[in-house]
């Protein structure tokens, strides 16, 4: 497997979405659940409906079986989440049990090949020249948690990750790269 890139160009990243939003919805959703949870995308693509949605609105929170521990992870699905998931479920009709991210041809989630083409194409429209592919969602999350603020130990928890140089190395942060973190208070 290729090592891919996460995007750090927040407006890149704005592309993308406008890009996306023109496309297709569901792709919008897949590439905005990807950057705002750094769900592993086979986890993604088996999410179903009833995971986000409790019957009334969306879950606060999305419980996902972590095939590497067995345990389960949960990820908060954020306000950019939900505005995207509104917005794609008020289009469409289904029921709880509807895999999130349906293919058009069936009743079966899009595959990760799928979603790779989805991904890669949408970056490519705006111009990102570095190696992208479903992995970039996962990385692109922990680059700008860890930017915000984030504390490389819950990344590290996040991706199962044993060590900071690790994790540090995975969402493409450089030993020597200034690493000036926002730590806002904000009484």
């Amino acid at each position: 497997m290729e090592c891919v890139d996460p995007i750090k160009d927040i407006e890149k990243i704005n592309a993308i979405k406008s890009n996306l939003l023109k496309q297709s919805k569901r792709d919008l959703l897949l590439f905005v659940l990807g950057i705002n949870t750094g769900i592993r995308v086979h986890d993604l693509l088996s999410l179903k409906i009833g995971d986000v949605w409790d019957g009334k609105g969306i879950k606060e929170f999305l419980s996902v079986n972590d095939a590497d521990s067995r345990d389960k992870k949960v990820h908060y699905i954020n306000n950019q989440v939900k505005t995207v998931l509104l917005s794609y479920l008020a289009g469409m009709e289904f029921v709880e049990s509807d895999y999130l991210f349906k293919s058009k041809k069936n009743d079966l989630p899009i595959s990760r090949q799928q979603a790779y083409r989805i991904i890669n194409h949408a970056a490519k429209e705006v111009g990102i020249t570095g190696k992208i592919g479903t992995q970039t969602l996962r990385k692109t999350f922990g680059y700008h948690a860890y930017r915000k603020g984030i504390a490389i130990s819950i990344l590290m928890a996040i991706y199962n990750h044993h060590t900071h140089a690790e994790t540090l190395r995975y969402i493409g942060i450089e030993k020597d790269e200034e690493q000036f973190i926002k730590v806002d208070v904000n009484l």
